[in-house]
């Protein structure tokens, strides 16, 4: 009597169907709540980078969109880019980013979107920007899908001081001041760093802007391919 081995190969697809078949119910036969769990949406994003001090347009600075998500742990959630995008700003200083939908794995769900500003020779964004003030009561993915130059009221906290009070100000949302460096010093430590390097083909001009400041200031050129992360404040 011969006795067949079971063809693991067959099990395990059959499981995997049986998996994706359940799934589709879930998503198609429960609320619509659940199915937009598995949505990732994100509004277009826009916004205009002047010059501090003389309020000119900044043409050819880099902006970057990093599209984030939570995903639940073993323990806790944790933090995953899915996707990033960059694009230079024109003659007027604007930048344009389209609405962006993606879907995303069960136990996941959206998160905020970070934003890195940058152009050789000034402060980057977010952290070294004059304006949106430090303080003000409003996220950056408010302040750059409100349209530009829109007024909105927003509450402002003197920043790192304790028991400071709320006041009540103007927002020009979408308009990004960014200061004149003076110093090598100053450019040095204004360098941003890349995202995770898988995302390197999307932030290809951030990676020349980053060259081309690491050339004139005499420093060896970042190998993106040893950046594993992005710090933000």
């Amino acid at each position: 009597m011969v006795v067949k081995k079971p063809c693991w190969r067959g099990i395990v697809m059959r499981k995997l169907l049986i998996l994706l078949i359940a799934i589709s119910i879930l998503v198609f036969a429960s609320p619509p709540s659940f199915a937009d769990w598995l949505v990732f949406h994100k509004p277009a994003f826009q916004g205009k980078v002047i010059d501090a001090e003389t309020k000119e347009p900044i043409e050819g600075a880099v902006a970057v969109a990093i599209y984030n998500k939570k995903t639940i742990g073993i323990a806790e959630s944790y933090t995953v880019i899915i996707d990033v995008k960059e694009i230079l700003t024109d003659k007027n200083g604007e930048f344009h980013f389209p609405s962006y939908t993606n879907i995303i794995q069960p136990l996941s769900w959206e998160y905020v979107t970070d934003f890195i500003i940058y152009k050789p020779g000034y402060g980057n964004f977010p952290n070294g920007r004059v304006y949106p003030i430090k303080g003000m009561d409003i996220g950056f993915e408010d302040f750059f899908s409100g349209g530009i130059g829109v007024a909105k009221e927003v509450l402002f906290r003197e920043p790192w001081k304790a028991g400071a009070e709320s006041t009540k100000m103007k927002a020009v949302l979408g308009v990004v001041e960014l200061p004149k460096l003076m110093t090598k010093g100053e450019r040095k430590e204004n360098i941003p760093s890349i995202t995770l390097f898988e995302f390197l083909v999307n932030q290809i001009n951030l990676m020349r802007l980053i060259h081309d400041e690491e050339d004139f200031l005499g420093l060896e050129r970042t190998d993106p391919f040893k950046t594993r992360e992005f710090i933000f404040e």
